[in-house]
């Protein structure tokens, strides 16, 4: 069913999108630089400081603004949601017009955080058919947790995002970016969560990819006669 979104409302929608997702990609960079530079070159030690802090912004920042906006944070949340008809496309195209500013905004708040310059393009490698498949993965998965969640456990969406993100940073490849606007944010950074700017198509496609494969395993799952869904 279409969600009913008036003006006022919608504009803060569109706020709590920018917001949230500035604030989770200032998470994504500033904690990849605060691990790299503590971590005196183990780079499992920063990779570790990296998910747990992304995880902990995302269960925080869901909790927080999940009641405005329904904290997509994510084009491809969004774009799953459109295709299962839970918003107008009209509004999916606001949200992740909202979503990818706050993106690079979060990116450039990092930056300044630790007194390096608004945007720096990466040179950070991430190539190849692997790295493409990790990211159908990682997005496939996430995309699965939060149909699964939202249908039958709402109250635990947070805190199944902020597990599965922290998880996936270390059994995917591709540490797990799983979200077209961190994906396009991250060209901007050259610390230890960039992304090549050349590197960021195949990851587009990968994680376009499994928004609709997505969709459809969901629609075989998560059938109204396999449970009941939790009373709101």
């Amino acid at each position: 069913m279409l969600l009913a979104i008036d003006p006022v409302r919608f504009s803060q929608r569109l706020l709590a999108e920018v917001v949230g997702t500035a604030f989770l990609l200032a998470a994504i960079v500033g904690s990849g630089i605060m691990g790299e530079h503590l971590a005196g070159g183990n780079v499992a030690m920063a990779l570790l400081a990296n998910s747990a802090a992304t995880g902990a912004a995302l269960i925080a920042l869901i909790l927080a603004l999940g009641p405005i906006s329904g904290a997509h944070f994510n084009p491809a949340v969004t774009l799953a949601s459109a295709l299962e008809g839970e918003i107008r496309w009209r509004h999916a195209a606001g949200y992740i017009a909202a979503q990818i500013a706050g993106a690079f905004a979060g990116v450039a708040v990092a930056h300044l955080m630790f007194g390096q310059t608004f945007f720096s393009p990466s040179l950070h490698v991430r190539s190849g058919a692997a790295q493409a498949f990790s990211e159908f993965v990682a997005t496939l998965g996430l995309l699965t947790v939060i149909a699964g969640c939202a249908r039958f456990r709402g109250e635990a969406v947070a805190f199944a995002v902020g597990a599965y993100i922290t998880a996936a940073y270390w059994f995917t490849g591709s540490t797990s970016f799983a979200n077209p606007a961190v994906t396009l944010a991250r060209s901007a950074t050259n610390t230890f969560a960039g992304i090549r700017p050349r590197d960021v198509p195949g990851f587009l496609a990968a994680q376009l990819a499994a928004v609709a494969v997505a969709v459809a395993l969901g629609r075989l799952l998560f059938q109204r006669s396999v449970a009941a869904p939790l009373q709101k």
